[in-house]
């Protein structure tokens, strides 16, 4: 039968049906004996309310019945919550608090599904507020606004005792603070305004006396050890009872009283600071101390400063050191250099494990290692730039008979680490260069001890400072093995051509200029049995090339001459001009200075030198009229027969010359040339530009290979200028414009 056609359920006679259930389940909230509902009574009240909905006008109940359920909420907790919860205090009325909020989810849970029917048509169709969204009005109303204020400030107080060290119930203290979320229905301000802007505010007094005690008392390390602890319980405290959303602001909180209210007065404390944890290399309390300060506003940014002091000092003291000890020994200065870049390498190495292990590879400290590097290695070090004390310290490990006696692996680590140094250093060009006349050396005179080693660095210098850096050596290396062919091909050739052999074993390098330094070429006049020698080569040559016009560069010849004396027979080794010196004793028993200058067609300088290697120094294979440590030009030599040693091969060195003078002028001049390409190409690519945006690009640019000097670049500007490539504009004096 349709309900249409039944008897209509007046309000009063089904409400009366209502109310005996929901009086039922009030009873049973209040642990009254009370038998638990049966399916049957809850089918009646669900459709009691049902049928009170569907039927028609004026018999629908649906809106009375709306009000109904707020009233009865309402009634219940005006009758019973409210007077349980007066006159409770501290955890009273917070576990009273929590019970009734249970309860109030129970009974609403209930009167859902009663007026489950109400919600899912009357309420919609209307855009009623939800049975839940009624239910939590009425708590949020009635008792939430009343009570809040006190269980705040009981709340806050279970946690200040916690943080004293005091055992708390902290399923009830969750509990409590899920009533502050859950009051919001999604949204999160009842819980901020109404909890927890106390709550840390709380927080921040709490740790701002904490902090101010500790200060006065702890080391760093034991402070910090002390934040650390204080961080992880307030993050444990989160993760048992408050809001994950409290986490981040709790743990700002903390970091800001205790970390950076005091981060400078930490920091720089000057019996435990940042400062002594890293010269007594405190691993764990400087990886607790980044951990810490990189949370908080400019806390990195404090202890980098403080490491690049650090490391600027410590550098700074090594350059003083290798001054004293090169002032106070003289004698022993070249060792001290060694002894310095060793030191400089292993202060490096100590740095580097810092910031790669206790600042967690922060491009900061990287950036503040390589600032305080520049600064002290860019600084004069007993008279030598660290440039040239990098290439001879390389010249050390890789040279025959080196005092370097290391394993193939550690010389390629302590290359790897030398090129490293090179990347703080601003004359990058002057230690190509000097690198450049050390490595040619070890080449044309076989001093390299390990090929793969040479080739190795040059790798490592190309890696870092790009392939124009390394083009010139890479070509010398590569000189070398083309050379070793084409003397295998001239001893063949000499075998199949015996009436070329000039009777005396040759071995000629053939280099491409463009690779090797400038070497002074002279109109030699070489002896007869060495011309025959350059002679053959000649025949030789252009079967393997007639593109190349030869030039022969006699001062960097090596000869094995024999020298037979009254009581021995000596093997020299000697240059190619003083080999040619003693060839001219073999037809004549005395000569003037004048006449060896004369007959070997050689510059003045280059005669003194020859002669005080024969005659005035170690080995004096000349006699000379007068003896004296000096040569003039009036001076007279005769071979020395009586000459003895007990050494059978000899080499005779020749003077040195400080060479560094001449290197640091080529140097000086192809700056220029290369500061005046930089501002063609940048001012041929901008056509216009001001001054200092110039100045800007130009030092950027060459910073590769060396630091330009701001005058320089204005006078190659100027010269610019003069030459026609740039002119000034008119309207603007301090801007530029290119000329095609």
């Amino acid at each position: 039968m349709s309900v249409r056609n039944q008897k209509p359920i007046l309000f009063a006679e089904g409400w009366e049906v209502i109310e005996q259930g929901i009086n039922k389940m009030k009873r049973i909230l209040e642990g009254l004996p009370e038998p638990p509902f049966t399916s049957e009574e809850h089918m009646m009240i669900y459709t009691t309310i049902h049928n009170m909905c569907i039927q028609n006008v004026p018999h629908n109940h649906s809106e009375p019945l709306y009000g109904k359920y707020r009233q009865v909420i309402e009634e219940y907790i005006t009758s019973v919550v409210l007077p349980s919860l007066k006159n409770k205090h501290d955890e009273f009325l917070l576990r009273e608090l929590v019970k009734r909020w249970l309860n109030h989810k129970v009974l609403t849970r209930w009167l859902s599904r009663f007026f489950s029917y109400l919600g899912r048509f009357f309420i919609v169709q209307k855009s009623l507020k939800s049975l839940d969204e009624v239910a939590l009005t009425c708590i949020r109303d009635l008792v939430y606004q009343e009570t809040k204020g006190k269980v705040k400030d009981v709340a806050i107080s279970l946690i200040d005792q916690e943080r004293c060290g005091e055992q708390i119930d902290r399923a009830l203290l969750k509990n409590v603070i899920e009533i502050f979320v859950e009051i919001g229905m999604g949204e999160m301000h009842y819980y901020e305004n109404d909890f927890e802007a106390e709550m840390l505010k709380e927080t921040a007094a709490y740790y701002s006396r904490k902090a101010s005690n500790w200060i006065l008392i702890d080391s760093f390390p034991d402070y910090m050890l002390k934040a650390e602890e204080c961080l992880r319980r307030e993050k444990d405290r989160v993760a048992h009872y408050l809001h994950a959303t409290s986490k981040p602001k709790l743990v700002e909180q903390v970091r800001h009283e205790v970390l950076y209210v005091y981060s400078r007065q930490l920091l720089e404390n000057e019996k435990s600071g940042c400062r002594v944890l890293i010269q007594e290399h405190k691993v764990d309390d400087l990886s607790r101390m980044y951990e810490l300060f990189s949370k908080i506003d400019d806390g990195l940014c404090l202890m980098s400063q403080i490491y690049k002091k650090h490391v600027t000092d410590e550098g700074t003291a090594l350059v003083k050191k290798a001054d004293d000890a090169a002032s106070n020994k003289k004698d022993v200065v070249g060792l001290q250099e060694q002894t310095f870049v060793r030191e400089v390498i292993e202060l490096h190495d100590r740095n580097m494990s810092l910031v790669n292990d206790c600042f967690q590879n922060h491009t900061l400290f990287h950036k503040a290692l390589k600032e305080a590097s520049e600064i002290f290695l860019n600084k004069t070090v007993a008279g030598s730039s660290t440039a040239e004390l990098l290439v001879n310290f390389c010249e050390n490990i890789l040279k025959k008979g080196g005092s370097e006696k290391l394993s193939d692996e550690a010389i390629e680590q302590i290359l790897e680490k030398v090129v490293n140094l090179l990347g703080y250093i601003y004359d990058k060009d002057l230690f190509a260069e000097l690198y450049r006349k050390k490595l040619a050396r070890r080449l044309l005179f076989d001093k390299s001890a390990n090929d793969n080693h040479e080739r190795s660095i040059l790798t490592k210098l190309k890696q870092q400072n790009g392939a124009y850096f390394t083009s010139k050596m890479e070509g010398m290396v590569t000189d070398m093995t083309l050379a070793k062919e084409t003397q295998a091909d001239f001893e063949k050739y000499l075998q199949r051509h015996p009436r070329t052999n000039p009777g005396i074993d040759l071995s000629v390098t053939v280099l491409t200029t463009g690779f090797w330094p400038s070497y002074r070429s002279s109109d030699f006049n070489p002896p007869l049995e060495m011309t025959k020698c350059i002679q053959a080569f000649k025949k030789f040559y252009p079967t393997k090339t007639n593109s190349r016009k030869l030039t022969w560069i006699y001062s960097l010849g090596t000869c094995n001459i024999t020298a037979k004396f009254e009581s021995t027979t000596k093997e020299l080794i000697v240059t190619t001009y003083q080999a040619a010196v003693l060839s001219l004793f073999n037809d004549s028993d005395r000569l003037s200075y004048s006449e060896i200058m004369s007959q070997l067609n050689l510059a003045d300088e280059d005669v003194v030198r020859l002669l005080q290697s024969l005659c005035c120094l170690k080995y004096k294979i000349l006699n000379k009229t007068p003896n004296t440590k000096s040569i003039s030009s009036e001076d007279i030599f005769t071979f020395n027969s009586k000459f003895t040693d007990k050494m059978r091969r000899i080499r005779i060195p020749l003077p040195m010359v400080d060479e560094k003078k001449k290197i640091i002028e080529h140097v000086d001049r192809d700056r220029k040339f290369a500061v005046d390409a930089c501002l063609i190409r940048i001012m041929k690519s901008r056509k216009a530009l001001n001054h200092q945006q110039l100045i800007m690009e130009c030092v950027e640019q060459l910073s590769r290979l060396f630091k330009p000097d701001l005058k320089l670049i204005k006078m190659r500007i100027e010269d610019l200028i003069n030459r026609e490539f740039l002119e000034r504009d008119p309207e603007n004096l301090n801007r530029y414009r290119y000329l095609a």
